[in-house]
């Protein structure tokens, strides 16, 4: 994790934020890294141990991260949308031994979030960045002039686990995705090759937690960037402002980004003239908002990929606007993709199937090894729950999804967490939770209910309900039809197809 530190140890990583700015050069970062190393070893972590980090895109989250490296720690980052139900999980769920999380950040109580969680076996740290710190748990500064000790150079294996990142599936627990050290640079190192050597500016609008987010924050270690801008909390004018003021010139986020990004540009009267290409993913992506980015003198292209596999298929800026608008690309080096039925039998090319994929840059496995059985072919495919085709140039389209999830911003949301809550209304009878497709988020929650006789049902009565539910806002469905009945297999079981075609057909006409 040096190569890109010995060609350019001046490069720059600047983080943006109202209430934690920083700047640092990555020669700097390496040693106070390895500072939060001795710390942390000082406090009785080893290698191999778990730690869960839940801070965004500050620069004591890009110390922890270059620490662990060094320790050869598994890290877990955690997205700021996940509260203490979810977050007590994920540390019992990994198993971990260390926590760092803010105080506070925007409007987040993270220290009610600790009360909540209460006593979790096993976890010995807990580092709050911030002034607020509870009774057991260690400040930052404490933490990085306290006590230090020598380490060993890591000796953990590049097939050994370095991050393990939660993600929504189709139950309510999140399931844990593991990735080896190989697997990571796999991914940094096929994408780099894929669009060749370029010296970019590099904006990162993505939360901590996620992988893009994590991917930002390692890219600099490993290429020759001469700098990365990072935001802890998205304010699309704010955005426009940050890429001019650095020339930013590549941005890779789900569309949300890049739609508000556009809109913040046109009411500032504005132009963003450094920036030359964005990848597109995380999320349905118009064709429209491409096509815009094109006129604004982007290139936009969509890829491909998932907490599992980050990087499938991208476009590249150099092909046609047809192809970066309306396919998701071709795949990357060392990644394959098939197209195959029900029977995992490969279909002819132009027919829909589910997609497979391999590559070097696949996660290792699941926490859960339940998982890890329903999601892998014999022969170590994985099946994605996506649906696709592959056209006669080799680029990839995704058309549909079998997995019952919902991608709201890059944010992965279960459809049956969001139907169980739903369930729970006394008017409701059952409902059906899929994606509306929508231009600035990539998707919405769209809920079907049927209710009892007599019942109303508004969409202001949703929103009561799941806040008293404590569910967090973006899981909240944005969209209520009250339905008669819901379509159904003969065994009685709800078909979602039909439901999201409706609701694709009626985008389309709009």
């Amino acid at each position: 994790m040096v190569d890109g530190l010995q060609r350019n140890p001046d490069g720059r990583l600047v983080f943006w934020s109202q209430s934690r700015p920083a700047e640092i050069t990555l020669k700097d970062l390496d040693r106070r890294g390895a500072e939060v190393a001795e710390a942390l070893t000082a406090r009785g972590l080893r290698q191999g141990d778990v730690i869960v980090v839940q801070l965004p895109n500050w620069v004591e989250g890009a110390l922890v991260w270059y620490a662990a490296n060094l320790l050869g720690l598994v890290t877990v980052p955690v997205v700021h949308i996940y509260g203490a139900a979810e977050l007590e999980y994920i540390v019992r769920d990994a198993g971990a031994k260390a926590l760092f999380l803010p105080d506070r950040w925007r409007s987040i109580d993270y220290l009610d979030r600790l009360r909540l969680m209460g006593d979790v076996e096993g976890l010995d740290l807990v580092v709050v960045v911030g002034d607020d710190v509870p009774a057991g748990a260690v400040p930052w500064t404490e933490l990085v002039e306290g006590p230090r000790a020598a380490y060993p150079p890591s000796s953990a294996s590049t097939d050994d686990p370095c991050i393990i990142l939660y993600t929504s599936g189709t139950t309510s627990d999140p399931k844990g995705v593991a990735h080896s050290h190989d697997s990571l640079l796999s991914e940094m190192f096929t994408v780099h090759r894929f669009f060749g050597e370029q010296r970019e500016v590099y904006f990162n609008p993505s939360p901590a937690g996620h992988i893009t987010g994590l991917l930002g924050v390692t890219r600099p270690f490993l290429l020759s960037s001469p700098l990365s801008v990072f935001m802890d909390a998205w304010d699309a004018r704010v955005g426009v402002e940050l890429v001019n003021e650095y020339r930013a010139t590549a941005v890779g986020s789900a569309p949300f980004f890049l739609s508000t990004l556009l809109d913040a540009a046109e009411a500032m009267a504005e132009e963003v003239p450094s920036m030359q290409r964005w990848m597109l993913g995380g999320a349905g992506v118009p064709a429209a908002l491409v096509e815009r980015a094109d006129a604004a003198g982007i290139a936009g292209y969509r890829c491909y990929g998932s907490t599992e596999h980050p990087t499938v298929t991208s476009g590249l800026p150099s092909d046609s606007l047809d192809i970066r608008a309306r396919t998701d690309g071709r795949p990357i080096l060392g990644s394959e993709v098939r197209i195959v039925d029900d029977d995992g039998r490969d279909v002819p090319t132009g027919e829909e199937g589910e997609i497979v994929t391999i590559g070097p840059d696949q996660m290792i496995r699941y926490t859960d090894p339940v998982k890890d059985a329903e999601s892998f072919l014999p022969d170590g495919w994985f099946l994605t729950g996506d649906v696709g085709v592959l056209d006669e140039a080799g680029c990839m389209t995704v058309t549909d999804r079998k997995k019952d999830i919902i991608i709201r911003g890059g944010e992965n949301l279960s459809s049956q967490e969001i139907e169980s809550v739903l369930s729970r209304h006394p008017l409701v009878v059952e409902a059906a939770a899929v994606a509306m497709p929508d231009e600035r988020y990539g998707e919405r929650v769209c809920a079907f209910v049927m209710l009892r006789e007599g019942g109303a049902l508004s969409l202001d009565d949703v929103r009561e309900h799941f806040v008293a539910a404590g569910v967090a806002r973006h899981k909240t469905p944005e969209r209520v039809e009250v339905v008669a009945d819901l379509p159904r297999t003969p065994s009685g079981k709800v078909r979602k197809g039909p439901l999201r075609d409706q609701l694709r057909e009626e985008a389309d006409s709009s």
